[in-house]
């Protein structure tokens, strides 16, 4: 199957990011095209995943080539809204780390409609789906009647909670994402999450004042959860949450403190000296749920909570702030992270979803560290780009 066309390509991400735009409302989104692009499209729908429970609404997965002559694509999956999905916003997630799958993370351990399931090889529907919405049938209205008020029901439709989901492996070497040049890491990875998402709208916002109707992008707003948004204060925070939280002693604490000057570019040998007894912490427990142990059967290679793990010649070493974040964890239930891997590593289902078309010599992984440590240029403060969006207009919701 030739993979379509993309009109703009996606960059790269951390942790977690949705932007929402409104649809075109149509009858359906098969229903409305010419019949060639209808017929691409049914090309790319998912008809039943290796242990998929039944479901009524669709779902699409497969390839967007963003760069043909240089081998370029990524991988999609797409989830209409249970309910009127052509009345629906779309909603775009993307996992980060840089370099993480939002396939992996945040449509199987998350927010998608398919969760992994623990021992066996099987999904299981979430009851909190962010494409489920319920048909909620209620209206109420009162009367006053002398000195009693008497409530009467009438039934109204009213969709709750509900979105087209998309989840993106990018940049290319993500996931199933791939390209056919090696070289083009770092061309893609300029920025995390809490600078990629603002700057994504902010192209958006710009180019909506520019363009045409039929190219004009809906955008309603965005939302950034634990992203890095300021360098300096980002990585002031880490460590006094690690204080804060008894997880490092008065001692390293106040070590780094004087050790560190957090607005360098580069960490000096005393700081990275300081940085080690806090990193090492780390590697026992998990930095997002401290108080829940960690997975007994092992993490798959690369995922987002060992990446702080060095190969034997390799000592640990700091010498800026994007190779600290090289070394942190990420996620909330790691033995998932197994339960993922495995699953969209077996070729039954990477054949369902259309993936791995190119045969790949690696394995799906949920994290790239390649694509992560390409991630070298970067702003270190993206928050003047979100002050220009909220001026804007735009929502945003930035959470912790």
């Amino acid at each position: 199957m030739e993979p379509k066309a993309l009109p703009f390509c996606l960059f790269l991400c951390f942790h977690l990011i949705i932007i929402s735009f409104s649809l075109a409302s149509t009858s359906s989104y098969s229903r409305g095209l010419d019949p060639k692009t209808a017929a691409l499209q049914e090309l790319d729908r998912v008809f039943h995943l290796p242990g998929q429970p039944p479901v009524q609404f669709r779902h699409y997965a497969g390839y967007i080539t963003i760069d043909e002559s240089l081998g370029k694509a990524l991988f999609y999956w797409f989830f209409e809204a249970t309910h009127k999905p052509a009345e629906k916003p779309l909603l775009l997630w993307l996992n980060g780390g840089p370099g993480c799958s939002s396939v992996g993370f945040g449509e199987a351990q998350e927010l998608g409609p398919f969760l992994v399931r623990k021992d066996v090889p099987e999904l299981k529907l979430n009851n909190y789906a962010w494409n489920k919405g319920k048909i909620t049938k209620f209206f109420v209205y009162f009367t006053q009647k002398n000195s009693s008020t008497l409530f009467r029901y009438h039934m109204l439709d009213i969709s709750l909670r509900a979105a087209n989901l998309l989840f993106l492996e990018t940049p290319t070497g993500v996931g199933f994402s791939y390209s056919n040049t090696t070289s083009d890491l770092d061309v893609q990875g300029d920025n995390a999450t809490g600078h990629y998402v603002p700057q994504l709208a902010k192209v958006i916002f710009d180019k909506n004042k520019e363009t045409t109707t039929d190219d004009y992008i809906n955008l309603k707003g965005f939302m950034i959860g634990n992203a890095v948004l300021d360098f300096e204060m980002d990585l002031n925070g880490m460590i006094d949450y690690a204080w804060d939280h008894a997880v490092i002693s008065d001692m390293i604490y106040y070590n780094i403190i004087e050790s560190c000057n957090y607005s360098a570019t580069k960490f000096s040998q005393e700081c990275n000296n300081a940085l080690l007894p806090y990193l090492a912490v780390y590697d026992i427990i998990d930095m997002y749920s401290l108080y829940t142990p960690r997975c007994e059967s092992g993490y798959p290679k690369y995922n987002a909570s060992t990446m702080m793990v060095q190969s034997e010649e390799s000592p640990i070493s700091i010498s800026s702030f994007e190779d600290l974040f090289l070394k942190i964890p990420a996620g909330y239930d790691p033995c998932l992270q197994t339960y993922a891997t495995e699953y969209f590593n077996r070729p039954d289902v990477q054949e369902a979803l259309h993936a791995n078309v190119t045969k790949l010599t690696r394995p799906w992984s949920l994290c790239s560290r390649s694509v992560t440590k390409a991630w070298k240029q970067y702003e270190r403060s993206i928050l003047p780009t979100i002050r220009k969006l909220i001026d804007g207009g735009v929502r945003i919701w930035v959470f912790r």
